[in-house]
């Protein structure tokens, strides 16, 4: 048999497997996964096929390798291995022949099949799915370069323990949620879970931050493929989605719900860091919020001085690595530990000016070279951060009367006037919105955090008593 005529049957065969493989997954399923699987050749007991996308090879190797390999069979009994690769940007477009063929096919009702019809869109598609290949990463967020102290252990051993897991093992718990202020190590504790949970071959953790899920859902809202990507989401061992605070839109927010319900209740674990904790993210719905409570929600406190110099020993033992004669005296690194005192990404800075300072210029790391080089990195002391269920227990106390009854509906002279306390704090010392006091007040409405406002206004100006109180409870707050 001549060439041309072999390669004419090894196609009119492939046509015939992706009959039977539509068949067998349905329209939708094969539009999503395999309408961009192209077949590069048959050889003795192996067929070589190829897609453009690493997460199409690493989603149909997962989910749909045997599926594949039985339609094959099925054509050519003696196949028994399936070769799946990423073809460059250049073997994209389909031969011109597989062209030619797909326009002589129609389905049973005469048209064209949907797979074949939709080529533009199934481009546009794959860019969509692209979002799932994850956010970048990092190489230098790993856990063996995160360093531990007293205000982050908790949130680094639950993550290390989630890293570590092993498909099928038990979820402890789930979702865990990470929250801290910027620069505290947040994101590297998140990405060091997906170097270490990846590194695993049973095991897929996907790394997107909230941004990277509302465009892969807008852009398969875009494309009609929004089922595909659902699915391709809840088919994942380990979700970590990291700045939650910035997820948007109604319909962003309810099939993030629906993914998040979908991965718990099928036992996948979910991670998720943000700046706040579930309760004040306002922006979020309630049901979300509870979910997210549900889990282990862990702060990573600010950094301790011990913390700060050990982050800083860590930045300039890295260094040293390519500048091995970048040196850092021990009472520069103490004094650089104990004036910049904002976040982990300042002190990295401060390492960095030292070390450019001192490669460019061919002097010694000194104590008054920092002083001048870091100056703008040392930052008044900012005032302590006020919660709400801080200021509800402190009142509480103050006025005898349990947090239960500030959230109750009682309206009896001893518990109104903490209430209306309570709520003026809340008021005046976070940044808190009338509505969002009022429904961490048990639901009120926001007229009546207004009124309760208003009300203690007017008599802290003309009872010297109650303005004795409220700076009392103000100055406990901030200590």
């Amino acid at each position: 048999m001549s060439n041309i005529a072999q390669e004419h049957d090894t196609q009119e065969q492939w046509t015939r497997v992706k009959g039977r493989l539509r068949s067998s997954v349905g329209e939708d399923v094969y539009s999503s996964w395999f309408a961009r699987m192209d077949l590069e050749g048959v050889q003795q007991q192996s067929v070589h096929l190829s897609v453009p996308t690493k997460f199409l090879r690493s989603w149909i190797q997962a989910h749909y390798a045997d599926r594949v390999l039985s339609c094959w069979q099925a054509e050519i009994p003696g196949i028994n291995r399936i070769d799946l690769t990423v073809r460059s940007a250049v073997r994209c477009a389909p031969p011109a022949r597989e062209a030619a063929a797909t326009d002589t096919r129609r389905g049973d009702n005469g048209a064209r099949p949907a797979a074949e019809a939709r080529t533009p869109a199934a481009a546009t598609t794959a860019a969509g799915h692209d979002a799932l290949g994850g956010s970048p990463l990092d190489p230098r967020l790993t856990f063996a370069n995160f360093v531990v102290g007293r205000s982050n252990t908790l949130a680094q051993a639950a993550a290390r323990q989630v890293a570590e897991g092993r498909r099928g093992d038990p979820v402890m718990f789930n979702p865990l949620y990470i929250h801290a202020g910027v620069g505290l190590g947040k994101t590297h504790l998140l990405q060091a879970i997906a170097w270490t949970g990846n590194a695993s071959p049973d095991r897929k953790v996907l790394y997107l931050t909230a941004e990277k899920f509302m465009y892969g859902f807008v852009a398969a809202l875009k494309t009609q493929t929004a089922l595909a990507f659902k699915e391709a989401l809840r088919g994942i061992d380990v979700l970590v989605i990291d700045d939650l605070q910035f997820l948007q839109g109604k319909s962003t927010q309810a099939e993030f719900c629906h993914t998040l319900n979908a991965l718990i209740d099928a036992g996948r674990q979910v991670v998720i860091a943000a700046d706040r904790p579930p309760a004040d993210l306002e922006s979020l719905d309630d049901r979300v919020r509870s979910r997210l409570a549900g889990g282990l929600v862990v702060e990573m406190g600010s950094l301790g001085e011990e913390l700060r110099l050990g982050i800083l020993r860590s930045r300039v033992a890295a260094a040293r690595v390519h500048h091995a004669s970048f040196d850092v005296p021990d009472q520069v690194l103490e004094y650089l530990a104990r004036t910049i005192t904002h976040n982990g990404r300042d002190l990295e800075g401060a390492v960095n000016r030292l070390l450019a300072h001192s490669k460019l210029n061919a002097q010694p790391v000194t104590l008054e070279m920092a002083e001048r080089e870091v100056r703008d990195l040392i930052r008044p002391q900012e005032p302590k951060r006020i919660k709400i269920e801080d200021i509800q227990r402190v009142v509480a106390r103050q006025y005898n009367v349990s947090r239960a009854d500030l959230l109750s509906s009682r309206r009896t002279a001893n518990v109104v006037r903490p209430r209306q306390v309570a709520m003026y704090l809340a008021k005046t010392l976070t940044l808190r919105s009338l509505p969002e006091i009022g429904r961490r007040f048990g639901g009120r409405d926001h007229t009546t955090v207004l009124h309760a406002v208003r009300k203690i206004e007017a008599l802290v100006s003309k009872d010297t008593a109650l303005c004795d109180e409220v700076e009392l409870l103000k100055r406990q707050l901030q200590e």
